[in-house]
């Protein structure tokens, strides 16, 4: 039987970086996107894209015309991350409602696989020093931030379908960075803003930071050898914000930050750095909860994903090298 891969969120960051690797390997692929959604990213690719939005069913019943007779694998990428501080009823709307949408979608049309591009936010965090290895009790209560409540929510509907009968698969990325991104996620804001001299200062603190095409590779690899009601993280390893811009003035060449501001310092006028990106109809670098994100235990293993899915995330400097170079082939940075 004829296999499709149905791709939510196909013009996104991740989501058309899943589409574009699934297309070179030879598979069918159809991809749903918002019909505002005017990104590029998919325009040299040869897959069908439905516009849709997955908050409303009904227009999710045209991503899954004409599979009858298919063997359907949905990846279910679409969603916003924030890390705003104040709540914002779209997030949820989006992150929950429009992923149980996608769950009764898939039993409707009774899919293969379903394959949930979750996040490590959703998982609860242990106390600093205890490496963050995968769970199956997802809480909202027990995660901090409007972003990570929504993930968390969206991955406990997930589950429980699959202990209802739906052939379910969970990943857990860290934070996304690479190229191909037409649009301002957060790291890519920060890429941008560095190359183009804006950033004077970072603060202390860091995260676990993976490629775009990884996390594209480690989530088909979900689909196509995941264990069934089974999570997986999908990782790199931590860097403090200094060694990763130091890194990026390595493969720019751009000057080197010097200036480590303190977190109290940062903490105290990140109300003003909200509304300063606002004015510029750009997400915010620094927020309470980003702030938040930088001071917590970031010491996730892959572990599980390298033993199940082959998972081997690659040298941070190489991402950073082809980003810097991506963004500047498309004129997305002054040089």
């Amino acid at each position: 039987m004829k296999t499709v891969y149905l791709v939510t969120g196909a013009l996104g960051h991740l989501g058309s970086t899943i589409v574009r690797r699934l297309v070179e390997r030879g598979e069918t692929v159809r991809g749903f996107a918002l019909p505002s959604d005017t990104s590029p990213a998919l325009d040299d690719v040869d897959a069908v894209i439905v516009r849709g939005d997955v908050t409303q069913p009904k227009s999710l019943e045209a991503l899954f015309d004409g599979t009858d007779g298919w063997d359907v694998i949905v990846i279910h990428a679409a969603g916003i991350v924030s890390i705003a501080s104040r709540f914002q009823e779209k997030v949820f709307d989006v992150n929950v409602r429009g992923t149980a949408n996608v769950i009764q979608a898939c039993r409707r049309h009774r899919v293969k696989r379903l394959v949930y591009v979750s996040s490590v936010h959703a998982i609860p965090e242990p106390p600093r020093g205890e490496t963050i290895t995968e769970t199956r009790n997802f809480d909202p209560a027990r995660v901090k931030g409007l972003y990570a409540k929504t993930k968390a929510k969206a991955t406990q509907l997930v589950l429980r379908s699959a202990g209802r009968g739906l052939d379910a698969v969970i990943v857990h990325p860290t934070g996304i960075v690479g190229p191909g991104d037409y649009g301002h996620a957060h790291l890519t804001q920060l890429v941008m803003d560095y190359l183009d001299g804006r950033l004077a200062a970072c603060v202390r603190g860091g995260y676990d930071f993976v490629d775009v095409r990884d996390v594209a590779d480690g989530t088909i690899a979900a689909a196509d050898r995941g264990r069934a009601g089974e999570c997986y993280i999908l990782s790199n390893r931590f860097f403090e914000i200094p060694e990763f811009l130091d890194l990026l003035h390595k493969v720019s060449g751009k000057r080197r930050i010097r200036t480590v501001l303190p977190m109290w310092f940062a903490k105290a006028t990140a109300p003003l750095a909200e509304t300063y990106y606002k004015l510029w109809l750009q997400p915010p670098l620094y927020t309470s909860y980003s702030l938040y994100t930088l001071r917590s235990n970031a010491d996730f293993s892959h572990a599980k994903a390298t033993r199940e899915l082959g998972f081997q995330p690659r040298d941070m400097k190489q991402t950073l090298a082809d980003t810097v170079a991506w963004l500047r082939e498309h004129g997305r940075v002054k040089f």
